[in-house]
């Protein structure tokens, strides 16, 4: 999970309630932006024969694609306040698209009613996860701790299960996957809230980098929660 520690200099008194809206607008502009990237060149890749060879003839292209995906997204994270929000929205189109690369596999697997059906449910469940955390009156940031650990035990029991290869325990971890990211969705959007209640009103740089790595926060709970979903419910092509 991304960590906003090093927005500290940035935040001075209270913002006004248009500040907050116009913050979160910006946000989910820029995470629609990252998932239309992702679908693109994700259709785009599973669309073409030239690019199906050059990217699944061999597991090597995916695992390069991977871990520049993993080292794109640790050093936005961790480097977002050297750059400015126009350079981290750019490295966060790059990471987007590198993603897509990745995703194609999900449209070559599934058929195409599974993927809508899984994207129409994430959609969905994101959307009600994040106005909940906008809205609620609860704390939801204490959830943190929780939650990471929830994640660090799902991580590891998909580890395990690579060498185990247990259909019943895929499941359960898809269940758990499900719910756990449901819960990032909220604790995000209320880290976000939380944040955007101290930015200064006239911080406009501020602000543009908070709303990055708050679309990234945010993009990465929609891209996992859908993949728990088509893995769960999702329809196998012949």
């Amino acid at each position: 999970m991304a960590q906003y520690d090093s927005y500290s200099p940035y935040i001075a008194g209270t913002s006004s309630l248009e500040a907050v809206n116009t913050l979160f607008r910006k946000v989910y502009q820029y995470m629609a932006l990252g998932l239309v990237l992702t679908s693109l060149t994700a259709w785009l890749t599973a669309s073409s024969p030239a690019m199906i060879r050059m990217f699944y003839s061999s597991q090597t292209p995916l695992i390069i694609v991977a871990v520049a995906e993993i080292g794109l997204v640790i050093y936005l994270s961790a480097t977002i306040a050297k750059h400015s929000a126009s350079t981290s929205l750019l490295l966060f189109s790059v990471y987007s698209i590198l993603n897509g690369i990745t995703c194609s596999v999900v449209l070559l697997v599934y058929t195409s009613e599974s993927v809508y059906t899984a994207f129409l449910s994430t959609a969905g469940m994101f959307g009600a996860m994040s106005l909940y955390a906008l809205y609620t009156k609860r704390d939801i940031t204490s959830w943190g701790s929780f939650l990471q650990m929830g994640l660090l035990g799902l991580i590891i029991a998909m580890v395990i299960n690579i060498f185990v290869g247990s259909t019943a325990a895929e499941t359960v971890i898809s269940v758990i996957g499900i719910i756990i990211f449901m819960g990032l969705t909220a604790y995000d959007t209320a880290k976000i809230k939380a944040l955007a209640d101290g930015i200064g009103m006239n911080d406009d740089e501020a602000a543009g980098k908070i709303a990055v790595i708050g679309a990234l926060s945010l993009y990465l709970d929609f891209i996992n929660l859908f993949l728990y979903l088509i893995r769960l419910f999702g329809k196998r092509r012949d």
